[in-house]
């Protein structure tokens, strides 16, 4: 049986995404009146859709000011990556040399290398992002799945503080794709030193720039 999306799930969806494209940047303040005429919803789905995003920490409500997008401290940085390493190590360690969710990984590491040819770094960040979903769809749990996304999505936040997106995302497609190769040979011992180093310097770099814009 298919589930119904609310009103304000969809509406949530819209703003989630428009938050992940950098519609709205972090510290932006989301303005119900503006957002509900240009939406076309009512306030009161409005709000839910807020609720649901602050839900996914993508908005945070300050009291007596309003919505606004999220900026992640350093210390918020900290806690996605150490999360992250639990989940993508264990995705490593599921994947065969024929599992299915490399294939995927492989085929967001192509796209990211042709957005990367074309200087489009919000596609080989949305790219990056699948490479990793990817991996991790290798364990099979619907429920690490859903954890995975969500830290995804928060990470968006993250991205969009970096001041020089093609200098961020541009070094990682080549290491993404030594990644895929490791596992490809299943030197997962490789593929899994290899993520370390990568988790390790991207934390580095988006760190200092979430230190940078406190």
């Amino acid at each position: 049986m298919t589930r119904t999306v609310s009103g304000a799930e969809s509406t949530a969806a819209r703003l989630r995404s428009s938050i992940a494209d950098g519609g709205f940047m972090p510290g932006t303040q989301l303005s119900e009146e503006r957002l509900s005429d240009q939406l076309g919803v009512s306030r009161n789905t409005l709000r839910e859709a807020f609720r649901l995003l602050a839900r996914d920490r993508l908005v945070e409500h300050v009291f007596n000011r309003g919505v606004f997008v999220r900026r992640l401290s350093a210390a918020d940085v900290t806690d996605l990556y150490a999360a992250r390493r639990v989940l993508e190590e264990a995705g490593i360690r599921a994947c065969t040399p024929d599992s299915p969710a490399l294939a995927a990984a492989s085929t967001a590491v192509a796209d990211a290398r042709v957005a990367a040819a074309a200087h489009d770094w919000r596609a080989v960040g949305t790219a990056d992002i699948r490479f990793h979903a990817e991996l991790v769809r290798a364990v099979p749990s619907a429920r690490l799945h859903g954890l995975m996304d969500a830290l995804l999505a928060e990470m968006r936040l993250a991205f969009l503080t970096t001041d020089d997106p093609g200098a961020f995302h541009g070094e990682f497609v080549e290491r993404n794709e030594a990644i895929v190769a490791a596992l490809r040979s299943g030197e997962q011992d490789r593929a899994s030193a290899l993520l370390a180093d990568y988790l390790d310097d991207a934390e580095r770099t988006l760190r200092a720039a979430a230190a940078a814009t406190a």
